[in-house]
């Protein structure tokens, strides 16, 4: 059974920082690309980023760029993001979430595993 679980999510000042993790277990891991979505109140879940599965490519949403580092540890089972000058808009629950294959993409039907959440408030 696959377990995705994410941490490091809070409150943080405008232009602050957090880093969120994402562990994962239950095949493995170095196999599939991983992504990150987001979902503020009232709106739909929107794509993050993605990184493939040795971490040699990334690719960001427009609005992260430049701000937002997707980056991976196989040996530990482990992806993160940091996050870096942080704005209100960034405000969401963040998912990570494993693909059905080693490809990076945008698409959330094309990631099968998913984790719980973790809430990212930044306050202006």
């Amino acid at each position: 059974q696959v377990r995705l679980v994410e941490s490091g999510g809070g409150l943080v000042q405008a232009g602050g920082s957090l880093r969120l993790s994402c562990a994962a277990s239950g095949r493995t891991f170095s196999d599939y690309a991983m992504g990150w979505f987001r979902q503020a109140p009232g709106k739909e879940r929107e794509f993050v980023a993605t990184i493939s599965w040795s971490g040699a490519r990334t690719y960001y949403a427009d609005s992260v760029k430049g701000r937002f580092t997707f980056s991976r540890d196989n040996a530990k089972n482990t992806a993160y993001l940091q996050m870096n000058s942080l704005k209100p808009e960034d405000t969401a629950v963040y998912y990570c979430a494993q693909a059905y294959s080693s490809s990076l993409s945008r698409r959330s039907d094309e990631y099968y595993y998913w984790g719980q959440g973790t809430q990212v408030t930044v306050s202006s």
